[in-house]
């Protein structure tokens, strides 16, 4: 949005609670400023960038590829599949997505339709698991509904997948205190490389930075070397990952461990807080089962995951 006028009338999708007229004038201020600031710097976002090379090739520039495959459509955002649509420039099956609406975690829900990428009727689910334990897989689900729904009506239903190999049942622990999480947590990793499992096919993840000293403190006391991720998702051979869920998107891992579902932890107490209507509140529990369902599914063989009473109340999901 370039103008004050486009971000006044813009539709908010699933909105039940619009902004006074008065508070939106504050907050394009605040946008005008920014804007300003980095135009001034000779900088631009990564949405913008995208915004403006879809605006390119819609101006009739040959797109430079016939054809594009997207994985992780799920987390698409509106400026990429602008970029996308203007790349595929209608031609018939000249893009191609691969997603899963039960690991979008990074995108709030928008209308594909109205950005000129229509995929209803086109689509199809894929059942057979290669990744993940039938054990970890029909627990992890419980997470879930039958059926997840995208805005312009695709569902997909999660009933009849299978996984090609089966695995010890995951662990759900609730403890009376973080020393006694730690401790059991510590206990749990050190069994599993008795077994065999080595340092680098293990990850631990916990919700929030505010929670990475427990997961911390569970791996040093096992004696295992460990690294604690950032963005650059770099592992180390020889260590243990260490980190948030919303990084542990992609990553796979023989052992997992899921630390500190603790009740106002996941769901954040703090996202809860700051709803402003029942449709964004479903949205922020959509998106907090959708997290742990990460974390838990980046496990191959072996699962663990732990909370401090009172725990959770999606760990009483899983255990249905």
């Amino acid at each position: 949005m370039e103008s004050w006028e486009s971000y006044r009338d813009v539709v908010r999708l699933g909105r039940k609670t619009r902004l006074k007229e008065a508070q939106r004038v504050v907050l394009w201020s605040i946008f005008e400023r920014v804007r300003s600031a980095l135009k001034s710097r000779g900088l631009i976002t990564w949405p913008d960038m995208f915004s403006r090379v879809a605006a390119k090739i819609g101006k009739g520039l040959n797109p430079p590829f016939e054809f594009a495959v997207v994985d992780e459509a799920q987390d698409v955002s509106v400026p990429q599949l602008r970029f996308l649509a203007a790349l595929g420039a209608g031609r018939a099956n000249s893009l191609f997505f691969a997603g899963d609406l039960s690991q979008r975690i990074f995108q709030q829900p928008f209308s594909w339709k109205a950005r000129g990428v229509d995929v209803r009727g086109r689509s199809s689910t894929l059942r057979i698991n290669y990744r993940t334990s039938h054990q970890i897989r029909t627990q992890a689900d419980k997470l879930l509904g039958p059926e997840v729904s995208d805005v312009d009506g695709n569902t997909e239903g999660r009933r009849g997948t299978i996984s090609t190999f089966n695995g010890p049942p995951p662990v759900i622990m609730v403890l009376d205190s973080p020393q006694e999480e730690i401790k059991a947590v510590s206990e749990w990793l050190a069994n599993r490389t008795k077994e065999g499992v080595v340092p680098h096919e293990i990850g631990i993840f916990v919700r929030s930075v505010v929670e990475l000293d427990r997961a911390r403190a569970a791996v040093e006391e096992a004696k295992i070397p460990y690294k604690v991720l950032d963005d650059s998702l770099e592992m180390v051979t020889g260590r243990t990952s260490v980190g948030t869920m919303h990084l542990a998107k992609g990553l796979e891992f023989r052992t997992v461990v899921a630390m500190a579902c603790d009740d106002e932890v996941i769901p954040l107490q703090e996202r809860i807080e700051a709803v402003a209507d029942d449709a964004d509140l479903e949205e922020v529990y959509n998106t907090e089962r959708h997290l742990l369902y990460v974390a838990c599914t980046r496990a191959r063989d072996h699962l663990l995951v732990t909370s401090v009473a009172p725990a959770s109340e999606f760990l009483d999901d899983m255990q249905v």
